[in-house]
């Protein structure tokens, strides 16, 4: 039976506060963790690093939103440990073509943040084409308050390329089972996780939803 796969987004500031987040999240069967943007600028690539010191046999992510110079900073992602980079897909196509020889020169994924895409199905098609291991389909924080979750976009999404395609924006134990049924073969949680109380209760509560 097909059931998706929890990446936690460690949308933190500090690299200490990520790893006993990172810990709890172990604990309850976490194996995919996400240096966020937020983190990644706060301390710099070398918390990605340090993850992966901390959790050798875990994926890690570097979520680095890269617009430009495709190349490089897919380049500096893998150098500092990251399994896959994720990169703006509404990013030129020369700066996703220079991401993709990076990582099949470095052997790095790539993956594609579909973020503010006007048409994410269109684009992900484009980006397949140029050779990406995945695309996220993400409604952002600050759109979220402003609209209700598109699962008939994500799950026609799904249908339409053949390459994984991840889910986020604001996802909970509530909204994912929705979102696995429409296709979605990564869910990425971020806030619900980093934000509780108890993070390891509230990834086995993700994990249980994703087993429904």
């Amino acid at each position: 039976m097909f059931m998706a796969e929890l990446q936690v987004a460690l949308d933190v500031l500090n690299i200490e506060q990520a790893l006993i987040i990172a810990e709890s999240c172990s604990e309850a069967g976490a194996k995919i963790f996400e240096a966020g943007t937020p983190l990644i600028k706060s301390e710099g690539i070398k918390v990605v690093t340090t993850l992966k010191k901390r959790f050798p046999k875990k994926t890690i992510i570097a979520d680095m939103k890269t617009m430009d110079t495709g190349y490089l900073e897919t380049k500096l992602a893998a150098k500092a440990g990251a399994d896959k980079v994720c990169i703006l897909a509404i990013a030129h196509d020369e700066t996703i073509k220079s991401a993709v020889l990076a990582s099949e020169d470095l052997k790095i994924d790539v993956c594609c943040d579909l973020i503010n895409v006007k048409d994410p199905i269109k684009r992900a098609k484009e980006l397949e084409k140029f050779g990406v291991n995945g695309v996220i389909f993400h409604i952002g924080i600050d759109e979220q308050s402003k609209t209700t979750y598109p699962y008939p976009t994500l799950r026609k999404l799904c249908e339409e390329v053949k390459i994984p395609v991840a889910a986020a924006g604001g996802l909970d134990d509530k909204k994912i089972p929705e979102v696995v049924k429409a296709g979605a073969s990564v869910v990425i949680v971020g806030k619900f996780i980093t934000g509780s109380d108890d993070p390891t209760f509230t990834t086995e509560l993700v994990l249980k939803a994703l087993e429904g």
